[in-house]
């Protein structure tokens, strides 16, 4: 380990040690800072105070920023909007011996739980010589009997499991909870690491910590070795967006290089599993799934699943596509199931678990039952199997000594009548371990979760590391601290250095690659309306920053012609983002300009419009970067003058668009984006042009329609002569070096089609590349002169077409045909 800096850190380890000695004094020797002999504390605040002098505050918000500009957050179950992720500055320090113990305990814990799975699905021979109770597996909601002698390709249930743990006072840890359907929290563990390598940049090399990346190797060499193909394609399955661990799947679906998928990506052909690209219907062959597996398949296990995938059991049943973890194996994650797991490693691995469980008494037994009820004050009471039993409503494991009166009489009364629908378990005193809470380091209680994933060979990986949890208060007991409110990295140290891994294989050992992989209908889909949405809130906008005065034209920004500002209204109305006004007095028109830009009740105002584009950068997390994330997240101005916000939003979609421009790689995914703008924009300037450049137009008019078509300065450095009707629409119709002209949308439209993938080999254009082809020559071949309200109307009724025949090529149409004309099949 590394030794104290001789030169530039002197103040900064003064400060720690009077940080950590003023810490001990008020301490219990139970915390995992005061139990610790080593220098790698020493070490940590040292970095700290050299991060933030004196101000612990300082470094606390430089550890919460670097999340966030990570892009980590999290929703809570019932919440609209996501939460930034509260992550301690101070990380979890575990000396690489004792983390070794952990390790092999959890280690050995997986392959216990794998030989379980093994036989109750199997033979069941545990439950037939009784050292399993039937109703413990049958009686489970997880038990799903449809998987019963079902053996997984590869032979194994288990991928990926989880568990928390606690540290007692005297040191131990122990097994509070197993997660075995969809472990969460991996991606949490890496987001922490990456903000904490930012915050504490030497702490690293310092106390030679443990990477990540080899776990998450071994894991995706795992996942790709049982599958049958050699290169196989791996997706992460998830419930969606409004899953409070979405913002998580979607950074470890980018860092693994997993597709991220839902349910109605998917298809099942023939036993193989699909997912619907632009290119047709693409093998998967593993799956990640993190949804309930009780809604994975209606076919075979829940028939009122909407977000499943019909068939996907069989095509596992046929090894066709590993699922991980195998759908059933939350049947072991039942508190009811921890009162067995001592006896079963003796009986299954011939040895003590090297990580006990909590004591824990299932009622369903009779003296167990009795044992419970007697001792009630000093349990804890929890659900058997998580669904909560009629003698805890709320679901939730309670303190037996907090349970009075009729509530007290309702619980002793319902486990005399279904006992098994409970169990008593022992109340956890955890240790401490530093955090700063008002600018000072304060103890609070905290759970570890721990995760171990199956290597390419079989054997078990364990994360060293994982994150912890924290609690708000000081109440040292588990029932009390609940999910806690911050996270923690957790640091694995020892005295050797750590070699640097990452995810990514020598470019010598990798095949180069300039395609960028598979893309997903559903975000294709997605991207083409973010560009819509982005382009529809900025054309909205400029016809609000018209009518509020705010025109380049200094002769004619400030006093539009009644018949002008008409039109202006007109265009408002019909976009539907406010009521047609009473008069066109400037209180009526600021009153309209107002609800158009901020209103809040329908979807069609300029915040209405952010909000969906906002939906849409929240699902294409993977997509996108934390930059353009994070302007789409930004709050709507609340500050300043219509025209102030007005232009605050304008610099907001400059910005996004430059992003875009700049930033996105030119692969299909922005082809999709790009090409959503500009069916927007042509759709956009085709209206400007009907209302403003017809054949009786005034300058009025025509000025505004440069205005709206971001023209004006390219106009007046071309003519110097005035405003005039033919060399207006010319500019803003036809002419291909604007790139606010319908001809540049149309030849920028067909060039991202002819360069998309087709779905046949014959070489001819398929029906969207027909279309895109022919509104690009009518505006070659059209002439300023003839532009006239039928032309731009058969204009706007072709780009209609066009964007119709896009989302019929290339996105999801509900229940399509999977056998399409063409198809094909990869």
């Amino acid at each position: 380990m590394a030794s104290r800096a001789a030169t530039g850190l002197f103040d900064a380890g003064l400060i720690a040690d009077r940080w950590i000695a003023d810490y001990r004094a008020h301490v219990p020797a139970s915390d995992v800072l005061c139990a610790a002999s080593d220098a790698a504390w020493p070490c940590l605040f040292e970095e700290l105070a050299g991060l933030s002098g004196e101000s612990l505050e300082l470094a606390r918000e430089r550890a919460q920023r670097n999340a966030e500009d990570i892009g980590t957050g999290f929703r809570i179950a019932g919440e609209g909007e996501e939460r930034p992720w509260p992550l301690s500055p101070v990380p979890l320090l575990i000396e690489q011996g004792e983390w070794r113990g952990i390790a092999d305990g959890i280690a050995q814990r997986a392959e216990l739980m794998e030989a379980l799975l093994r036989d109750l699905y199997g033979d069941a021979r545990l439950v037939t010589d009784g050292d399993v109770p039937a109703a413990l597996v049958t009686g489970s909601p997880f038990f799903l009997r449809p998987l019963e002698r079902l053996i997984p390709p590869g032979g194994y249930h288990l991928q990926f499991v989880a568990a928390d743990l606690c540290r007692g006072p005297s040191g131990e840890w122990r097994v509070l909870a197993d997660h075995l359907r969809a472990p969460a929290g991996a991606g949490y563990a890496l987001e922490n690491r990456l903000a904490m390598a930012r915050t504490l940049d030497g702490l690293q090399a310092r106390l030679n910590i443990e990477r990540h990346a080899p776990f998450f190797v071994a894991f995706r060499e795992g996942l790709a070795e049982r599958c049958r193909r050699a290169e196989p394609r791996m997706a992460l399955l998830t419930p969606g967006r409004l899953n409070p661990s979405y913002a998580e799947q979607a950074h470890l679906a980018r860092y693994l290089g997993f597709l991220l998928v839902e349910g109605a990506d998917l298809a099942v052909l023939d036993d193989r599993l699909y997912v619907r690209t632009i290119a047709g219907l693409k093998r998967v062959d593993a799956l990640w799934d993190r949804l309930d597996p009780r809604l994975l398949d209606p076919l075979a296990l829940d028939s009122h699943s909407t977000i499943g995938v019909p068939g996907v059991i069989d095509a596992m049943a046929e090894g066709n596509v590993v699922i991980a973890n195998a759908p059933g194996v939350g049947l072991l994650e039942a508190p009811a199931f921890a009162a067995f797991l001592p006896r079963l490693s003796e009986l299954l691995l011939g040895e003590p678990l090297k990580l006990p469980n909590i004591a824990t008494w299932w009622c369903g037994q009779d003296l167990e039952r009795d044992y419970v009820a007697a001792n009630l004050d000093s349990l804890l009471i929890a659900p058997a199997f998580g669904s909560p039993p009629l003698g805890l409503p709320d679901g939730r494991a309670a303190l037996g000594s907090t349970i009075t009166g009729d509530a007290r009489a309702a619980l002793l009364e319902d486990m005399a009548r279904r006992p098994q629908d409970y169990v008593g378990q022992e109340v956890v005193r955890l240790s401490t371990m530093p955090v700063v809470a008002d600018d000072t380091i304060a103890p609070r209680p905290f759970t570890l979760r721990v995760f171990a994933a199956r290597g390419s060979d079989g054997q078990w990986i364990v994360l060293p590391g994982g994150f912890a949890r924290i609690g708000e208060h000081p109440d040292v007991r588990a029932a009390v601290m609940g999910e806690g409110i911050w996270s923690a990295d957790v640091c694995i140290h020892g005295p050797d250095p750590v070699a640097p891994v990452s995810l990514l294989p020598s470019g010598d050992s990798t095949q180069l690659r300039r395609n960028p992989g598979t893309l997903p209908s559903r975000v294709a889909d997605n991207l083409f309306w973010l560009g819509r949405y982005l382009e529809r809130g900025e054309a909205l906008l400029s016809v609000l920053r018209v009518l509020l005065g705010n025109s380049i034209s200094a002769d004619t920004g400030a006093a539009l012609a009644g018949d002008t500002v008409r039109r202006l209204v007109s265009l408002v109305v019909a976009s539907g983002a406010a009521a047609e006004p009473r008069a066109l007095k400037r209180a009526e028109l600021t009153h309209l300009a107002r609800t158009a830009l901020e209103g809040e009740d329908g979807a069609y105002s300029v915040r209405a419009i952010n909000a969906q584009a906002r939906l849409i950068g929240e699902v294409s997390r993977e997509r996108l970067s934390a930059d353009m994330i994070r302007l789409l997240d930004a709050p709507f101005p609340e500050r300043g003058s219509l025209l102030d916000k007005a232009g605050s939003l304008q610099r907001r979609y400059s910005a996004l668009a430059g992003l875009a421009g700049e930033h996105m790689a030119r692969t299909d995914a922005w082809r999709f984006h790009d090409i959503g703008r500009r069916v927007e924009r042509a759709a956009a300037a085709i209206r400007f042009l009907r209302l403003f450049g017809g054949a009786e137009a005034t300058g009025d008019d025509l000025s505004t329609l440069l205005d709206l078509a971001d023209s004006q300065i390219s106009y007046r450095q071309r003519y110097l002569t005035g405003i005039a009707r033919v060399p207006v629409l010319d500019l803003v119709a036809l002419d291909p070096g604007n790139p606010r002209a319908v001809a540049f949308q149309a030849a920028a439209i067909s060039g991202h089609l002819n360069k998309l993938p087709v779905l046949s080999d014959d070489g001819l254009a398929e029906p969207q590349q027909e279309q895109a082809r022919e509104l690009a020559a009518l505006m070659v071949t059209a002439r300023a002169t003839r532009i006239d309200d039928p032309m731009l109307c058969d204009l706007e009724n072709r780009l209609g077409h066009l964007s119709d025949a896009i989302a019929r090529r290339y996105f999801l149409q509900g229940a399509e045909p999977l056998r399409a004309a063409g198809l094909v099949l990869a």
